[in-house]
């Protein structure tokens, strides 16, 4: 059974400017460190991505699997679930949830739930995601913040 975890960052661009970074999975490599290969195999009729094959390697988790995405009208919440299972995960699903602050930036918060395939203690395992996740939002806060102003 998988556990959800939650954290939100604060991101000082519109929600515009983070969700065009967040759907540009293509880009992924160049700014998510254990992201090392990504790949669109599937898109919807307006573009946007339906299912995406990740291959990672963060040192201590190795793993490529694909994601099936879905999105909001607005683009405030995508969220995805794992297609298949890979070697190291039964199940992921996950969102990110995009909400315009009155200062123009946005709360980004990030919910994730991975049943792993492997045998993890769950302190090591909710020290791992905590870790994982923070990663994501901080590398995600970077790189919209580097990007100029459109």
């Amino acid at each position: 059974m998988a556990d959800t975890s939650t954290q939100s960052i604060q991101v000082h661009a519109p929600v515009s400017r983070v969700a065009a970074v967040i759907c540009d999975f293509a880009r992924y490599p160049e700014w998510a460190e254990s992201i090392k290969k990504v790949e669109v195999l599937e898109e919807y009729e307006d573009g946007y991505a339906a299912q995406v094959r990740f291959q990672i390697d963060a040192t201590v988790l190795v793993d490529e699997y694909t994601l099936e995405y879905a999105y909001a009208d607005d683009l405030s919440r995508i969220e995805w679930s794992l297609v298949e299972p890979s070697k190291t995960q039964r199940s992921q699903e996950g969102s990110y949830d995009l909400v315009e602050s009155a200062d123009g930036g946005t709360t980004v918060t990030y919910t994730l739930a991975v049943d792993l395939a492997i045998g993890m203690l769950g302190m090591f395992r909710r020290k791992a995601e905590k870790m994982i996740m923070d990663t994501a939002l901080k590398e995600l806060k970077r790189r919209v913040e580097s990007l100029p102003a459109a």
